[in-house]
């Protein structure tokens, strides 16, 4: 009997009752599974199938990245109703951004439920912070389309709860070094930050980026990350530290 037990409890599970256990992880059940299907399919995995090819999730991510917009903004507006539009703006990009996105599909550990082809598995697409952000959107798109905007304002509330917590609309320059940087040096009648990538290191699924923020032609620092996205704000915040002395080297 030992014995028994012990094999039943190291067999693998179906792929229903992974989509199952899925469910239980984000607290919601979807009326229609295929939906869900849908929205862990990488396009990889779905053009390897015979026809009829099963959808896969990247018009799911067009509608999810709107959705989350416009909850977000909503929640944004209720949290903070005298801030300006520009606040609002920068507060809704940091709880949005692709690192924000990122953590929210780590935390739930939807890259261990994607469909992907083997050539996306051997290459760790599993790990990789692109397919988690898209097939995060595609979940919320599936959710909103499954239960409607309820159902995904309830599931937005629970996941992203901590993460409005913590944004402080007083502090908005350590969310968005960018966008700080821009308004520093255009205030001083500088032309708009110049921000190019000027090196990457690593396999793809654990790529590091190296990006050049220059104004006017002169650079003002290096910055890196694992993302586009984080190189450059790495590579704000290096100019913001160090910005008169930078601008003085503008001026020569």
């Amino acid at each position: 009997m030992g014995d028994t037990a012990s094999e039943t409890q190291n067999t693998p599970l179906t792929p229903e009752e992974r989509l199952v256990e899925f469910q239980r992880t984000i607290g919601y059940h979807f009326r229609d599974q295929a939906l869900l299907r849908r929205a862990l399919t990488h396009r990889s995995f779905a053009n390897e199938q015979p026809e009829p090819r099963p959808q896969h999730n990247e018009a799911l991510e067009f509608l999810g990245d709107a959705v989350l917009e416009f909850l977000i903004s909503t929640w944004l507006l209720e949290l903070y109703p005298a801030q300006t539009e520009g606040a609002l703006s920068k507060l809704r990009a940091s709880a949005v951004s692709s690192t924000s996105l990122q953590k929210q599909a780590a935390r739930i550990e939807l890259g261990s439920y994607l469909l992907l082809n083997r050539g996306e598995e051997k290459t760790g697409g599993r790990g990789k912070s692109a397919l988690q952000v898209d097939a995060y959107e595609a979940l919320l798109a599936a959710i909103y389309l499954d239960g409607g905007i309820e159902a995904a304002l309830g599931f937005i509330r629970r996941e992203f709860s901590e993460k409005m917590a913590g944004l402080d609309p007083d502090n908005l320059a350590a969310a968005d070094y960018k966008t700080a940087l821009q308004e520093r040096v255009q205030a001083l009648g500088y032309a708009t930050p110049h921000y190019s990538i000027v090196g990457s290191l690593g396999p793809d699924h654990q790529r590091v980026f190296q990006a050049e923020v220059s104004v006017e032609r002169v650079h003002l620092a290096l910055g890196t990350g694992s993302t586009i996205k984080a190189a450059h704000q790495a590579a704000a915040r290096e100019a913001l530290e160090r910005l008169p002395q930078l601008l003085e080297a503008i001026k020569v």
